[in-house]
């Protein structure tokens, strides 16, 4: 089994060859003075480190630990408790929080990097910075003043950790109809009383306090989502000076049995009338959580290119090491009693789909990360609303196709090794385990089809979608003149005209139909995944098209010759989910409920 080792080669070629970030981060005033190309790479160099020597080494053995619930309190695996220590005198939990209450305040076209690292070397770990940052976010952008100076500091060192507290055992997709409760007090602060479920570390530990972010109804709140409040709401209450003081009434009342991700806690959360502070304004809760969701959602989606990621190095190396057969060409090692996988077509072609897909994946979701940054830091309104407008589009393709894909390519990755992939030593069937679910948190992949298909294209009436639409042609315009690249535009040209033909054909259904969205939207969000890697394949084509005359290393022409398989073996695939959309939803609704 290959050890982990961060893609650093890969991910600086992404962020400097493909995207060029330095210019990007040169052109948002706000974070030019904050980083540069030496800082960058001095981070990079450092996540690399920590994620390779200290988080990786820990994964298998912290899965066959798990962690342990004992009359609430959770004691997290042998090795966990050290490593959080590390990330903490990093400074990591804080990378991009905001540098007014301690946070580093980098731009998160670097983070993502960094949680590419984090997540590929072991995701269970990888999800306890994850939340804290999700709850920093949600607090810094709606938080009162007083709040924010009393929790960020110490949520961003991570002396303390963040989880948000959303799920009810009869409320998952439907938020609106939660029962956890909150009665106002005096003081201006509130009890807090129900049960949440599915709380990725909600107890732990690693941290001397957890600082849960709840949702939760006021007494004369409104029926459905609009009646939805967050609370802040402690495990330990914290004095005016900052000091810890009584433990809040808030307890863990067990862990759930796992398929995956098994050494993190995740908790059944029980709020007893426990002290909580209104996060935002009243009645205004899912607006407050949605403010986080673009960085969570594409987070996942960095989940299912990371594990992604350490798939294929374990396939990699096995299949250049494990011998086999002989090659359908005659013996490549006449001298062994077999040549090594590798040789095989049907090998190569599951380790170039997952390379297609990782390679890609990385590609989209700095993409996706760049419009994030825009949306943030751009003093011009035009810009930071088209920005906007960008990442609403781009975040359910990020989340759903990138983890489908993450699946996928782990499964490939299982796959190469045979039988021994279906053993608990070689390591990937616990990668198997642990991106399953990365399909379904922060909102299943199918709601994030129905988001793309239903509110952000038909919805729109379209115009969202031409913001990407437009960004794909201003490519393929920019570059019709260089011959090496016009095959590949051609054939994205193509892909991008289905795209938007089909988008204009469901959208002129729904007008009269409603079950065309829904019948839609799993196939539209592949169409739409498969054209945008095929776009980020362009733009690598491009950064290494200069570099490969020459290239003795391999990498340059590797990523043309990866490029090309993409283009001739998957993005073809838009073919037939374009014909399958154009059929509409008849025969999907046609059965009776009693004919299932």
């Amino acid at each position: 089994m290959a050890d982990y080792q961060a893609p650093l080669r890969e991910i600086r070629f992404t962020l400097n060859e493909v995207f060029d970030a330095p210019a990007l981060w040169a052109s948002l005033p706000r974070l030019a003075e904050r980083i540069d190309p030496d800082t960058a790479d001095a981070i990079l160099e450092e996540a690399g480190k920590i994620t390779s020597g200290v988080l990786a080494p820990l994964n298998r053995e912290a899965d066959e630990q798990g962690c342990k619930w004992n009359n609430g309190e959770v004691t997290t695996p042998e090795g966990f408790r050290e490593a959080y220590q590390t990330i903490v005198e990093g400074g990591w939990n804080g990378l991009g929080g905001n540098p007014e209450f301690g946070g580093m305040g980098m731009p998160k076209t670097l983070v993502a990097q960094f949680e590419e690292m984090l997540q590929a070397s072991n995701m269970a770990f990888g999800l306890a910075p994850m939340l804290t940052a999700g709850a920093c976010l949600a607090l810094d952008a709606h938080g009162s003043q007083e709040l924010k100076e009393k929790y960020l500091p110490n949520m961003y060192s991570g002396v303390w950790s963040g989880a948000m507290d959303l799920t009810e055992s009869h409320a998952g997709t439907d938020l609106g109809i939660i029962r956890t409760k909150a009665q106002p007090n005096d003081d201006g602060s509130y009890d807090v009383t129900g049960t949440k479920i599915f709380i990725t570390w909600g107890e732990h530990d690693m941290a001397e306090n957890i600082i849960h972010l709840v949702l939760a109804k006021l007494p004369d709140a409104p029926k459905g989502p609009k009646g939805i409040s967050l609370f802040l709401v402690p495990k330990f209450l914290v004095k005016d000076d900052g000091a810890l003081g009584e433990r809040n009434t808030l307890s863990c009342g067990s862990l759930e049995k796992k398929m995956g991700i098994k050494a993190s806690a995740t908790c059944v959360m029980n709020f007893d009338s426990a002290k909580g502070w209104l996060v935002g304004e009243p009645n205004k809760g899912l607006a407050a959580m949605f403010t986080m969701m673009n960085y969570e959602r594409l987070g996942v989606g960095i989940q299912g290119v990371g594990a992604a990621e350490a798939s294929l190095q374990s396939a990699r190396e096995y299949a250049l090491d494990r011998v086999q057969s002989r090659a359908p060409t005659g013996a490549q090692q006449p001298d062994k009693a077999a040549d090594p996988i590798i040789v095989h077509p049907d090998v190569r072609r599951m380790l170039l789909t997952m390379k297609g897909y990782i390679e890609g994946g990385r590609a989209f979701s700095t993409y996706v990360a760049q419009w994030l940054d825009v949306a943030k830091y751009a003093d011009d309104d035009a810009r930071r609303e088209h920005a906007e407008g960008m990442v609403a589009l781009l975040t359910p393709v990020a989340k759903a196709f990138l983890t489908d894909r993450g699946l996928d390519a782990c499964v490939m990755g299982q796959q190469v090794f045979g039988g021994h992939g279906y053993v608990r030593e070689w390591g990937q069937e616990q990668l198997v385990r642990d991106v399953r679910i990365t399909q379904i948190y922060e909102g299943t992949n199918g709601i994030q089809a129905l988001d793309l298909m239903g509110r952000k294209v038909v919805g729109s009436k379209g115009r969202l979608y031409e913001l990407f639409a437009e960004d794909v042609g201003a490519f393929i315009e920019e570059n019709s003149t260089d011959a090496a690249l016009r095959p590949y535009l051609e054939t994205l040209a193509a892909s991008l005209e289905r795209l938007s033909d089909v988008t204009e054909h469901v959208i002129n259904q729904a007008e009269n139909n409603p079950d065309a969205v829904g019948a839609a939207s799993v196939d539209y969000l592949d169409l739409f995944g498969l054209t945008a890697l095929g776009y980020m394949w362009a733009k690598i084509v491009k950064a290494a098209l200069p570099r490969a005359e020459g290239d003795t290393s391999g990498f340059y022409t590797g990523k043309l010759k990866s490029a090309r398989f993409y283009y001739d073996r998957l993005l073809p695939k838009t073919v037939a989910l374009a014909e399958g959309l154009r059929s509409g939803s008849d025969s999907m609704m046609a059965l009776t409920a009693e004919e299932f």
